[in-house]
């Protein structure tokens, strides 16, 4: 698919100055700081290191001080608690989180995970009955309930007292519960707007441990999940969110919890984890769980209730992620068919299948984008209604697409970039065109273009040892702080250039203008450049700067984002 190169937007060259000058470094690594913000070494040091003291104060959040009375109140009077999460990584984290804690202080407290196929996203009225028939005198919901209104409502008319701790946008109306915590409502003034479901719940408890003083080293002792779920929900790695990846990657590469080193093992990964790793890795391993068997199995895992079975449940979700793996991509094939049968000039995709698997349309969704570029919902049959999930492109709020095509639909939820909905099968036919009607009159034929940035030009004798060591300290990386991305011309293959795995590309590049330097790269899915680059003439790359662990060694590699002549 052909791509937009685009250069990132400069920062005043004065502000580049300052930064370069107080720092002591290079150009192209000032210019890189001084566009995200970076104005001076005060900000900087921020920056690089990021500390707890830089946390806002959880009481700043709106309902936060009712909340901690009602928590603090049922820990002292003994009541029955029940934690309430989804069954993706931020609602399993955040749940082991908020249970792991409060189990800490023997706590009566239990957790509940919906599932998928009978219940379906956030707080189903089978999890509400539950809670009422076992008593439940406070219940603590999320990365859900912002928009339960009607469920909750059941559970407040049976006496039971509810916390909302959720990250998502709100509807026209709030559940009326007893306390809501989500920075996202229009009544609430707390500085940070993005933190994830897990992070909601972290700031709960963080109020709790200064509320009752509590032991903030065991508090702390959780932060690892925090990292997991923020770097999974790809939510913004700025503010707060950096600092608790930050800390929280700190953690697990000091001591893994006995649940995520059992995954880590079942992967066959030894090396320091970063972002990518809790991404890619560990991520999919948790929501395997939820997606093909049931997500209290990941809740057990990460709590470390089930150390002893540890290695046995990793190895499960190892079988599971796999099975996973298999099921999007043929799903994603028949999908890529459904699309070429169909009219390819449309601004949107809407494939529906009933049969396809519900724990895997979002993954499938995305891998369609990665073709075609365009906002995409795929949906199958759930017993008697359609569901399904929306992936969107750069630019474009699926949200609140989907409100304009709401008539249609009987639930639906999510952000900007994603969201999850339900319909009756007879709409799904008039839902399809609504979207695309939506889709059409917001995007251009140039925004179903894809477009990548990049954070400036670079030689290849310019990536040293000590230019990447600062580049580093950049990490945790994630949206608003990307992984910094190169513009690197006049290169050449050295005569290596192979077509290695599920057509990825392997070379090894050299300047034309210094052949005595040269640098492994890797170009993921992209062995259609194979051409150009054995042409033997020069080419250009927009590549980020990695490491390489192989066979014991660390390396540097390019990891190409695209080629052009």
């Amino acid at each position: 698919m052909e791509k937009r190169w685009k250069p990132a937007e400069e920062a005043p060259i004065a502000q580049v100055r300052e930064v370069m000058q107080s720092l002591g470094i290079s150009p192209i690594l000032a210019r890189i700081l001084a566009q995200r913000g970076i104005a001076n070494f005060d900000a900087a040091k921020q920056y690089f290191r990021p500390d707890p003291s830089a946390l806002h104060d959880p009481f700043l959040m709106h309902e936060m001080q009712h909340a901690v009375h009602l928590l603090g109140t049922a820990l002292e009077q003994g009541q029955k608690i029940r934690v309430y999460g989804d069954y993706d990584v931020d609602g399993t984290s955040a749940v082991a989180l908020v249970y792991g804690f409060l189990k800490k202080y023997e706590a009566r407290v239990d957790f509940y995970i919906p599932d998928r196929y009978t219940e379906g996203y956030g707080v189903s009225n089978q999890g509400i009955d539950a809670a009422i028939a076992d008593g439940v005198q406070l219940l603590i919901t999320l990365d859900c309930g912002i928009r339960a209104t009607d469920t909750l409502e059941r559970a407040k008319a049976a006496g039971i007292q509810v916390i909302v701790c959720d990250h998502h946008l709100p509807g026209d109306t709030l559940p009326e519960v007893d306390a809501i915590l989500d920075p996202k409502k229009a009544q609430c003034a707390y500085p940070f707007k993005e933190l994830c479901g897990c992070g909601i719940g972290f700031k709960l408890l963080q109020a709790l441990v200064q509320q009752y003083s509590l032991e903030p080293e065991i508090l702390w002792a959780q932060v690892d999940l925090v990292a997991i779920a923020t770097a999974a929900d790809i939510v913004s790695m700025t503010g707060e969110n950096r600092v608790l990846t930050a800390l929280g990657l700190q953690q697990l590469n000091a001591a893994s919890r006995p649940g995520i080193q059992a995954m880590l093992d079942a992967a066959g990964s030894n090396k320091a984890l970063q972002v990518s790793d809790l991404v890619f890795l560990i991520a999919p391993r948790i929501n395997a769980a939820g997606r093909i068997h049931h997500g209290a199995t990941a809740v057990k895992l990460l709590a470390g209730e089930l150390s002893e079975e540890a290695a046995k449940l990793a190895k499960e979700l190892q079988n599971l992620n796999t099975e996973r793996r298999n099921l999007d991509k043929e799903i994603a094939a028949e999908a890529l068919a459904e699309i070429a049968m169909g009219n390819t000039h449309k601004h949107s995709t809407v494939v529906y299948q009933a049969n396809w698997h519900k724990g895997v349309v979002g993954i499938v969704a995305s891998r369609l984008i990665e073709k075609h570029h365009k906002p995409t919902v795929v949906l199958c049959k759930s017993e008697d209604k359609v569901t399904g999930s929306v992936r969107s492109i750069p630019g474009f709020n699926v949200h609140d697409a989907l409100v304009s095509c709401q008539e249609y639909l009987e639930q639906f939820g999510g952000h900007a970039s994603a969201a999850g909905l339900t319909m009756k099968e007879e709409h799904v036919p008039a839902f399809a065109k609504k979207f695309e009607e939506v889709v059409s009159s917001q995007l251009t034929e140039t925004d179903l273009v894809p477009e990548l940035v990049y954070d400036a030009e670079i030689a290849l004798h310019q990536i040293t040892p000590k230019f990447y060591r600062i580049l580093k300290q950049m990490e945790p990386f994630g949206p608003d702080n990307l992984r910094p991305v190169f513009l690197i011309k006049d290169v050449l293959d050295t005569g290596w250039a192979k077509v290695v795995g599920e057509d990825h590309l392997k070379l090894r590049l050299k300047q034309a203008d210094s052949e005595a330097i040269s640098m492994n790269a890797i170009a993921f899915k992209q062995a259609e450049h194979l051409p150009l680059v054995q042409s033997k003439k020069p080419f250009q790359v927009l590549a980020s700067i990695e490491e390489n662990h192989w066979n014991g060694q660390v390396s540097l590699q390019l990891v190409v984002q695209d080629i052009k002549p």
